[in-house]
């Protein structure tokens, strides 16, 4: 549209686009969380109600892991997809399908009749709810002016960071106290109040738009294939050994085909399902890489902790889930404060703090040993519960900074799946070593321990006497002084493993903290220059 100026024609120049939420940005940002919290507590939630889920619905502990491992997969092959799927359909519509998608299949979930058909309804509720990460992110960014996305990303970081932590307590505290179905049945409120919210607050801004009506079916083919076969794998490499199965041996080859074609398709593709080029701008590459490494080393040591607790120092499932609760405290705790300061310092001197950070617990971890007391667990908790907020906020931030609005949604959409796909393969790396250093230091202990060794001998004599002592006779309390040692052997192992496996958390983390000041300082905030 042109205008007339002291005779002269002249361009008008349009107002600027609004942003998701403009007006009422902390109600679009209290639309979109209440949905990414429920989504992302729905990960870890189910995992202490497994052996209920199978007892309950006639199967074995290990085929209720597929509930668990469908929702995870259905979930890694949307993510990626979420950009295109938001421009294809509208951004405002593809949330209120997939909140009312996801709160109608955690009713169905709930009350599945079959292992079966609760299988399917993980497959459909991941799948709903996989957009929701990505599309919050976006709309965050886009709801609050540049000045204040420190806030937003600490807001954000509460259900992307707390909620897996704090779901396995949850999720013990309903089993035990009520049904493993009302792990799903929580979710019924929280997803009709956040439709509700988003029909009231989301909008879809002018620049997010279809660009073609030509749908990329070989791109989107070879994604779900890649994804699918890669999360699978990750997630059941462990139980199935490895490379002894040759089901997930072909899963690995089938993501190690499907992925690099992927990629090479939708470099060349004209209208692509997920444009790569975005990691043409080396802050956001270098952020990708970063939160990659994060969520491998946050779900990781997610994993470790509760399996130390719960089969070394003997806590119950809901007693575990508490003990770990600290970590999400101090999440919580220093997310709003990280949000504040962002404003004012540099976010890069804050994301290399909280890596530091992190680190240093993950040593203090790798110091435990089989008499620690509970405030021995605590402490590190509550502290690297601080170092991730102040990786996560800052990281976010930065990452994003440079991307135009109009190519948010597509980049969200590939930093949420490579934070995913880096927890997998933290989840498949921590078990893993577990298993294997476990075995390896049974052996190396067990080669000490011979009838020709004085303290084993006297050791056994020590086990024999008290096993009599309880009104065991001796050939019955022989055979249980040798069991005993071996179980103490075995304990030993344990603990050697766990340590080993949190000294390759804590080197990683530090290994990478210098590739923080290969970002650029975001243009916002005090002193910019």
């Amino acid at each position: 549209m042109s205008i007339v100026v002291n005779g002269k024609e002249t361009r008008a120049v349009a107002p600027p686009a609004a942003a998701s939420g403009a007006g009422h940005p902390w109600l679009a940002g209290l639309a979109v969380m209440a949905g990414v919290f429920m989504v992302v507590l729905d990960s870890t939630v189910v995992n202490v109600s497994l052996p209920h889920i199978a007892g309950n619905l006639s199967a074995t502990v290990e085929e209720s892991t597929w509930a668990l491992t469908s929702y995870l997969t259905a979930t890694a092959v949307v993510l990626p997809i979420t950009g295109w799927l938001a421009s294809f359909l509208g951004r405002k519509r593809l949330l209120m399908l997939a909140i009312s998608g996801f709160t109608l299949m955690s009713l169905a979930c709930g009350m599945a009749p079959s292992l079966g058909f609760l299988i399917v309804c993980r497959i459909l509720q991941g799948a709903s709810g996989g957009v929701m990460q990505p599309l919050s992110q976006a709309v965050m960014l886009e709801a609050f002016p540049r000045e204040e996305r420190g806030k937003a990303m600490a807001f954000w970081g509460v259900g992307i960071v707390v909620a897996p932590i704090l779901g396995p307590t949850l999720g013990g505290w309903l089993t035990d106290n009520y049904s493993w179905r009302w792990v799903f049945y929580i979710n019924l409120p929280v997803g009709i109040a956040a439709f509700v919210l988003i029909r009231q607050f989301i909008f879809d801004p002018p620049y997010i738009r279809r660009e073609s009506n030509a749908i990329d079916a070989y791109g989107l083919a070879l994604l779900a294939i890649g994804i699918a076969a890669l999360q699978i794998a990750l997630d059941k490499g462990q139980e199935e050994d490895w490379f002894a199965s040759h089901w997930i041996v072909a899963l690995i080859v089938i993501a190690a085909i499907a992925l690099p074609i992927f990629v090479w398709h939708e470099i060349k593709a004209r209208h692509p399902v997920v444009d790569l080029r975005v990691f043409k701008e080396p802050t956001y590459a270098t952020g990708v890489v970063l939160i990659t490494l994060q969520g491998f080393v946050l779900y990781g040591s997610v994993v470790l902790l509760p399996i130390f607790l719960q089969t070394l120092m003997g806590y119950p499932p809901l007693q575990a889930g508490i003990a770990l609760s600290p970590r999400g405290v101090g999440s919580l705790l220093i997310m709003p404060v990280v949000g504040v300061v962002m404003a004012k310092a540099d976010p890069r001197k804050l994301l290399g703090l909280g890596f530091a950070t992190v680190s240093f617990t993950l040593f203090w971890f790798a110091r435990l040993n089989l008499n620690a007391g509970y405030w021995e667990i605590f402490w590190p908790q509550i502290l690297q519960g601080v170092g991730m907020g102040m990786m996560f906020v800052p990281l976010t931030t930065i990452t994003m900074d440079r991307i135009a609005k109009e190519r948010m949604g597509n980049a969200a959409s590939l930093f949420n799946v490579m934070r995913n796909i880096g927890s997998s393969v933290g989840i498949a790396v921590t078990q893993t070593l577990l298993m294997r250093h476990r075995q390896i230091y049974a052996n190396l202990l067990g080669a000490h321990v011979t009838p020709y060794d004085m303290q084993t001998r006297m050791m056994l004599r020590s086990l024999q006497s008290a096993f009599i002592a309880s009104g065991s006779d001796v050939v019955t309390a022989t055979e249980r002084s040798h069991a005993a040692l071996f179980g103490m052997i075995q304990r030993q192992a344990a603990m050697l493993a766990f340590l080993d496996a949190f000294r390759l958390l804590a080197v990683l983390i530090l290994i990478v903290t210098p590739l923080v000041f290969l970002m650029h300082r975001p243009a916002t905030g005090a002193g910019d220059t």
